[in-house]
């Protein structure tokens, strides 16, 4: 670690490639560091997500002139564009950081599938073994990249994803009355794309998020399964097409996004427990 003003510190710096970029998560920077007594930083606002993790004393973490006192097993993000405040506290033990700051799209809707927010931008207790030993990870392998190479990439892409699994809890409340933010957009992607044949993977894909925990969160906020969900949106689109067109029963089939007559029919009667060309007759 090099002598700074304030703290003992290391930084390591990381030039994402196009792999990087497609991934839509990559790392920038990371570093550790030891507070000095007279430790602290800010007004500061950066262009990317940063992590913070607290491994030993006291912070003081101020953000939209709100502030929090974090300790040992806290963490703390800064968020793009937002004023952000930290100095140490007095404690029994000196202030000890690590950080990993990240960008592209999948890092909003991951920080907040681990609680992480702009208006609530800290988790306490949230530094399990599990989670520092995955923060180290990818700490040291940042450190060790001597070039940027595609393994690179994708190893780092698969240790930050580590690091979100620690933070993201095994279980989800069963309770919600509406669906979440990130749910409820995921339910107009598959309005909007059902008829397309789109997979489970895609729209977990979407969400950024492995598609086990997508599944479960979405059955427990909108009460089925994802892949009924879409099975039921594709259904009621066959029902307005069926009584409200004239378009043929192959038409409606490969209009949405079966492969063929057979399939459709036979999703159709298990789903309406009658053929479509019955449930058309039925309702003229």
């Amino acid at each position: 670690m090099q002598e700074f003003e304030h703290e003992f510190a290391q930084f390591i710096y990381y030039t994402p490639g196009n792999l990087d970029k497609e991934g839509q998560l990559w790392p920038v920077r990371a570093g550790r560091s030891i507070a000095k007594p007279n430790y602290r930083v800010g007004p500061k606002r950066i262009e990317c997500y940063s992590l913070h993790f607290v491994h030993g004393g006291m912070v003081r973490f101020e953000y939209d002139g709100k502030w929090t006192e974090l300790q040992q097993g806290d963490l703390f993000c800064l968020f793009p564009g937002r004023t952000y405040y930290y100095d140490m506290l007095p404690s029994d033990s000196t202030l000890q950081l690590s950080w990993l700051a990240l960008d592209g799209n999948r890092v909003k809707p991951l920080l907040e599938l681990s609680g992480v927010t702009p208006e609530r931008p800290f988790r306490q207790e949230m530094i399990t073994p599990e989670v520092k030993e995955s923060a180290e990870r990818v700490i040291q392998t940042l450190n060790d990249v001597e070039r940027w190479k595609p393994s690179i990439a994708l190893e780092l892409q698969g240790l930050i994803y580590a690091l979100f699994a620690g933070f993201i809890p095994e279980t989800v409340p069963s309770h919600a009355d509406e669906p979440s933010g990130w749910i409820h957009e995921c339910m107009e992607f598959i309005e909007l794309h059902a008829t397309e044949g789109i997979s489970v993977q895609q729209v977990a894909a979407f969400a950024g998020v492995h598609r086990s925990y997508f599944s479960n969160v979405f059955n427990s906020q909108v009460g089925m399964p994802p892949l009924k969900y879409i099975q039921k949106i594709r259904m009621e689109k066959a029902e307005r097409l069926l009584k409200e067109t004239d378009a043929t029963i192959t038409e409606i089939a490969l209009s949405l996004g079966y492969p063929n007559l057979y399939t459709f029919t036979r999703a159709f009667k298990i789903y309406y427990k009658v053929s479509p060309m019955a449930f058309r007759t039925a309702s003229k």
